[in-house]
């Protein structure tokens, strides 16, 4: 049986066409390079996070890589290598790694829509909104390791600490 009109046309929008609305009304910083590709510049709590979004079509497929403006000289990579083993162990969503090109951490996260319409506002501003989220949440523990000194579980705990009140 073939698809229904209604699912060729779901089908057939482009994911980014959404993310580009998205970001207009965010009001970020965003280009659209080609029609597979969209970058975005959120800024957030502790720096701009850059991300980056391709869509394969013939997959079904939307994938996000956000990129954390740091970088992680080699003589820190096992350090590093250790604390996103600790992060993505505590992960529900995606991952992280270093990028080994230039030593960028990056979270990482693919979309598979196979047999189902396009992913919606919602969907994407949920796929956004939690690769924010975890980017926020794990920039201190980065920052511990690579300019504190701190070892990859105190640095995890010192970022994780829930304040209560303010000073």
């Amino acid at each position: 049986m073939g698809m229904t009109l209604a699912q060729a046309t779901s089908r057939a929008v482009n994911p980014l066409d959404l993310l580009e609305e998205m970001a207009d009304t965010q009001g970020w910083p965003h280009v659209r390079s080609a029609d597979d590709e969209f970058v975005v510049e959120p800024s957030r709590r502790w720096c701009a996070y850059r991300l980056h979004f391709l869509w394969q079509k013939d997959l079904d497929a939307l994938h996000l890589h956000c990129g954390i403006d740091t970088r992680v000289p080699e003589g820190k990579r096992r350090e590093i290598n250790d604390l996103l083993a600790n992060i993505n162990e505590r992960l529900w969503l995606g991952h992280f790694e270093v990028c080994s090109e230039d030593g960028t951490p990056t979270f990482r996260h693919t979309l598979l829509t196979r047999g189902q319409f396009a992913p919606g506002a919602e969907q994407l501003e949920d796929l956004v909104e939690a690769a924010l989220d975890e980017c926020d949440r794990y920039y201190p523990a980065f920052q511990f390791v690579l300019w504190g000194g701190q070892a990859p579980e105190d640095a995890i705990n010192a970022a994780l600490i829930d304040t209560v009140g303010e000073a």
